[in-house]
């Protein structure tokens, strides 16, 4: 059992581009699949596909590369079980001096920080990509 599913989510991506996997299947959560639309959006994920019935679903990812370098070069858990990490949308800054993105859970769903500050709302800091 993983105590922490969107640390773990992440970490199967990143280690999937690493290895220059086409793509990484998951186990399916609502949680994870709003995180994956949001990456599809901002370019680090190619395609995000729900496969399997019942409790055997999966989250099926495909990984996005850049002229044959992965679009994930990194990424840094904020907010884990033990210590929930919350933000102002004043507090919300640029990632690596906007080359990054920060994923946040706010009332209005699964945002980018960039959408966040548009929409002035803040929120849980789930982590940084870049």
């Amino acid at each position: 059992m993983v105590s922490d599913p969107v640390g773990d989510f992440v970490v199967q991506l990143m280690n999937g581009a690493a290895v220059r996997k086409r793509s990484v299947s998951v186990p399916y959560s609502k949680l994870k699949a709003a995180i994956a639309e949001k990456l599809v959006e901002a370019g680090y994920l190619k395609a995000v596909a729900k496969r399997g019935k019942k409790v055997r679903k999966t989250l099926e990812v495909e990984l996005a590369y850049e002229k044959g370098a992965p679009a994930i070069r990194g990424v840094k858990r904020i907010s884990k079980p033990g210590r929930r990490m919350y933000a102002g949308v004043a507090d919300i800054h640029p990632v690596k001096f906007g080359i990054g993105s920060i994923i946040l859970s706010t009332p209005k769903g699964i945002v980018t920080g960039e959408e966040a500050r548009k929409e002035q709302v803040g929120g849980e800091q789930l982590f940084t990509i870049w």
